[in-house]
């Protein structure tokens, strides 16, 4: 292992205890990305043509939702939800829910632009990095993670519209407290025209030198009840380990590398939901060039193409882009135009782009958004106005009615709970571009 002689200036090794100061790997990244336009391009690949057609599915409604709207808005005191089956009556967002920030310029219409979000009742108690974020309707639901010292089991619920939080009564079979850990989103078609059921996969993660590959799920199809379970699998799961990432895919949950405090990974095992009383475990055999092994990156589903980038293997901070076409199995390592090494960031799909935003580039923590073009494979940049929010990795971002919604993260010395909006603007069509060409 490396010394490190300022541990809590870099982010922490995929391959070793997350977070355990000062026991961390230094990172040193290959490339790094300046603002001079200088560019290095990766290679490799051969290249072929498919086109996607998968819409995003639009925000579905929750309807028992387990907050409420805050009686002022100039309170922050906790707010007790009420019975699941009262409805809510919803706050237009733009209604005072962001802080005024006095001096910030005001941005042109079409200009994306960043706030900060005045947020209501029950607050997460601490702050938090290394969580998962999983939107169901227009409810995130924000689980697990830690702060500076200890790791939580905690589920909070933000509502979108009110920008309320709340603490929902779980009963069940608990996770153990975990960070790192994967959370995925199941949907499946129930009784009645148009229904669905949602539950939350959660896989992985871990607390100190403790790694998990255990499986819990959360049902949130009961109204009055939000229940754990901890299934029986079959086959041979996957090593435990953290700093993965997932995906679903035709009844499916595909899971890509991360870190076991030995090593990182570079396997894709797959968990078969196809029979609910039997869910069983295999790994899956790709071809062609695999990534290197890797925790921390990202995993984007667009259509059947699984997009990974970034990530740390605990020495190097990687930039590479690559795309497992789960159609046949096949990895293929993408050309992009220059070299932007990231760890620990997050990557949202809009339309034809993934919003790359913070993270950490090997040397520092970033705040930028950046942009990479899925038809052409190039970095793109857009003028952003407004309250940026302060560097950070380990955060969360979701998409949610043209916005992306930022909570938590990590700046190498301090943990936050502060929510962040990107009004997208004049990027707001961006969701609406469903038929676009990935080649690789």
């Amino acid at each position: 292992m490396l010394y490190n002689p300022h541990p809590s200036s870099v982010p922490q090794s995929p391959t070793l205890p997350a977070f355990d100061l000062p026991s961390e790997a230094s990172i040193t990244p290959k490339t790094s990305y300046e603002s001079t336009g200088e560019i290095s391009t990766t290679s490799n690949g051969s290249r072929s043509r498919h086109i996607l057609d998968n819409a995003p599915a639009s925000p579905r409604t929750f309807a028992n939702s387990p907050v409420r709207q805050p009686q002022s808005s100039n309170t922050s005191r906790a707010i007790s939800p009420p019975h699941p089956r009262q409805k809510k009556n919803t706050v237009p967002a733009e209604n005072s829910d962001i802080i005024a920030t006095p001096n910030v310029p005001s941005a042109p219409a079409p200009g994306m632009y960043w706030s900060r979000a005045s947020t209501y009742g029950r607050l997460p108690s601490k702050c938090l990095r290394a969580h998962t974020a999983t939107i169901i309707g227009e409810l995130m639901f924000i689980f697990g993670g830690c702060d500076i010292r200890n790791c939580f089991t905690t589920l909070y619920i933000l509502d979108l519209d009110t920008l309320c939080w709340s603490k929902p009564r779980t009963y069940g079979d608990f996770p153990p407290p975990c960070r790192a850990h994967s959370s995925t989103l199941v949907e499946r078609d129930t009784d009645g025209p148009g229904k669905k059921s949602s539950s939350i996969y959660v896989f992985g993660g871990g607390d100190g030198p403790n790694y998990s590959n255990t499986l819990y799920v959360l049902d949130t199809v009961l109204s009055e009840t939000l229940i754990w379970t901890k299934p029986i699998t079959y086959g041979a799961p996957p090593s435990p380990r953290r700093a993965h990432t997932t995906c679903y895919w035709q009844n499916k949950i595909y899971v890509f590398g991360g870190g076991d405090g030995i090593r990182a990974l570079h396997d894709v095992h797959v968990l078969d939901l196809t029979n609910p009383t039997r869910l069983t475990w295999s790994e899956l055999q790709t071809f062609g060039p695999q990534p290197l092994s890797r925790g921390y990156h990202t995993g984007n589903l667009v259509g059947d193409k699984y997009i990974i980038y970034g990530g740390s293997d605990g020495h190097e901070c990687f930039s590479d882009v690559h795309i497992l076409d789960l159609s046949n199995n096949h990895w293929y390592q993408v050309e992009v135009d220059r070299s932007i090494p990231r760890l620990s960031h997050t990557s949202t799909q809009i339309g034809s782009y993934l919003f790359i935003c913070g993270g950490h580039d090997g040397s520092k923590y970033s705040s930028d958004v950046l942009l990479l073009n899925l038809v052409t494979m190039n970095w793109e940049t857009r003028k952003i106005y407004g309250t940026i929010p302060p560097a950070r990795g380990y955060h969360t971002v979701v998409l949610y009615d043209s916005r992306l919604i930022l909570f938590g993260g990590y700046d190498g010395k301090v943990a936050f709970d502060d929510v962040y909006i990107l009004e997208l603007s004049a990027c707001a069509y961006l969701p609406q571009i469903t038929n676009f060409i990935i080649d690789v």
